[in-house]
């Protein structure tokens, strides 16, 4: 079976890991959440007390943050220095984290160069901001995901409240909407669209429902 890559950009809350790790136990393809790396580094950063903004210090510490994906039954599991934290990195303040520690050129280099890697070993569905343009600018298939800012804000809300946190809906979506601001308008790979990406509108739509048209979208762009 020939090696095929997918690459799937699109805003935070857009369901592109669920989607994405659908898709790949579909075809049997490695999944990789690469927001969940950058996540890694902003635990390590709030944990030890560094401040979003402190670029020299964030940069200074990346020699003693080692991030690593290993797939155990079937599910990537997140290793920070050796600790599973797939249960820690997964609140509102890990994204942000994560969104401010991905704006560093460095901190981005080191994540690129281990998601490369994975993508030239195996095939891969690979989710996140600059997929597409950068990491994996020669994927087979580009699937640019979005959603209003509204609708990604309530998955986000029901899926918090189902897991038996408190959280406040307008404020999620403020916050949604300043992540946005902040992906889309950093210096280094910012969030956009490839010119070669399929853009795909998922706010009307069930998982189902998107899974299928990323399929077809699949199937059109590799013939099968």
């Amino acid at each position: 079976m020939r090696k095929i890559n997918i690459a799937i950009d699109g805003p935070a809350g857009a369901g592109k890991s669920t989607i994405a790790k659908s898709l790949a136990k579909s075809r049997n393809m490695v999944y990789v959440d690469t927001g969940a790396m950058y996540r890694a580094i902003g635990l390590y950063c709030s944990r030890k007390g560094i401040a979003g903004d402190d670029e020299t210090t964030i940069v200074g510490e990346l020699d003693n943050i080692n991030v690593s994906l290993a797939y155990e039954n079937g599910e990537q599991v997140v290793y920070l220095n050796g600790e599973n934290v797939n249960g820690l990195i997964r609140t509102p303040e890990a994204g942000a984290m994560a969104s401010a520690v991905s704006v560093y050129p460095v901190v981005r280099s080191k994540m690129v160069e281990l998601q490369q890697a994975l993508a030239e070993k195996t095939s891969v569905v690979m989710d996140g901001r600059d997929i597409g343009t950068v990491v994996l600018p020669n994927a087979e298939v580009k699937i640019y995901l979005t959603a209003s800012s509204e609708v990604r804000a309530k998955r986000r809300y029901d899926e918090l409240v189902a897991k038996g946190m408190e959280c406040d809906l307008t404020q999620l979506q403020k916050e949604i909407e300043e992540r946005d601001y902040r992906d889309m308008n950093r210096e280094t790979s910012p969030l956009k669209q490839a010119e070669d990406a399929v853009l795909l509108d998922t706010s009307d739509m069930n998982i189902e429902e998107v899974v299928a048209a990323m399929q077809k979208i699949i199937a059109e762009k590799i013939g099968d």
